[in-house]
């Protein structure tokens, strides 16, 4: 079986892209996800996002990480996938996207795209894991955020792993961010990913995460310019109403490297 895909990239991140309204991507899915993913050996990308229809949005957006476990929504994979939808017709410049995490709206200006994110919930500041602080925010996925003098110099192999697997976390784990505050309204953002299971140039969700909690913690203000691993830049803004966090929107890039069929 050859299968038709698109790979994308948002802000370094990289996805495999398919259009599953047809049900052709193979069931179950783990298996041929884990095998797409692996660089150098296949396509190779941090995961696999499957466009299927919806009932209660234009489309439904399923996302797979490189070790086969289904995730609740990607932040930068909700831009690939918002950008394969207009470029290929399956819907106008603004869409609504089914998640796992809820319903996303979505808006394409070329290759910037705006996410109108599910509002963080269980919001948890002060925590020490292993002697480390840290605050965490679930922003549609899991995310714990600790501040570092220097993101660069950050361990986010060894601290990263550390803190996703820690029993606090368990079972589903956590990913991590690490966050230095560079001005009133700019901040540096690394992130470990849980289901990647290592670094990733840029994370969607983390940089929301990593928006929030440095405007509780370190008084940045909104709207949160945002430096990638990647060197890419993301906009993160937001609304505070009674110490919530409501209308969270993420703008960054997203881009369509090359479409091929892949040999099932």
């Amino acid at each position: 079986m050859r299968m038709r895909f698109s790979k994308m990239e948002g802000a370094g991140n990289d996805f495999i892209v398919v259009d599953d309204r047809e049900k052709i991507f193979p069931v179950p899915e783990n298996s041929l996800v884990v095998k797409m993913c692996v660089r150098k050996k296949s396509i190779g990308a941090d995961g696999v996002i499957l466009l299927q229809g919806s009932a209660k949005a234009d489309f439904r957006m399923r996302i797979f990480n490189p070790d086969g476990g289904e995730a609740e929504m990607c932040g930068n994979g909700a831009r690939c996938i918002a950008k394969f939808a207009y470029d290929n017709k399956i819907s106008g410049r603004k869409m609504k996207i089914e998640t796992m995490a809820g319903i996303l709206s979505a808006s394409v200006e070329g290759d910037m795209i705006k996410i109108k994110m599910s509002d963080p919930c269980d919001l948890k500041a002060g925590l020490s894991i292993g002697g480390i602080g840290l605050d965490f925010v679930n922003t549609g996925v899991p995310h714990a955020v600790l501040f570092v003098e220097k993101a660069e110099q950050a361990d986010v192999e060894g601290t990263g792993r550390k803190i996703r697997n820690a029993a606090e976390f368990s079972p589903a784990g956590t990913n991590v961010d690490f966050v230095e505050v560079c001005s009133g309204d700019l901040i540096k953002v690394r992130t470990y990913e849980r289901g990647v299971e290592a670094e990733t140039l840029a994370c969607g969700t983390g940089v929301v995460a990593s928006s929030i909690i440095s405007h509780r913690q370190k008084n940045v203000k909104a709207p949160v310019k945002v430096i990638t691993k990647s060197g890419d830049s993301i906009i993160v803004d937001f609304k505070t109403a009674g110490g919530a966090y409501k209308d969270v929107y993420m703008t960054g890039p997203a881009k369509l490297i090359y479409v091929a069929e892949y040999n099932c």
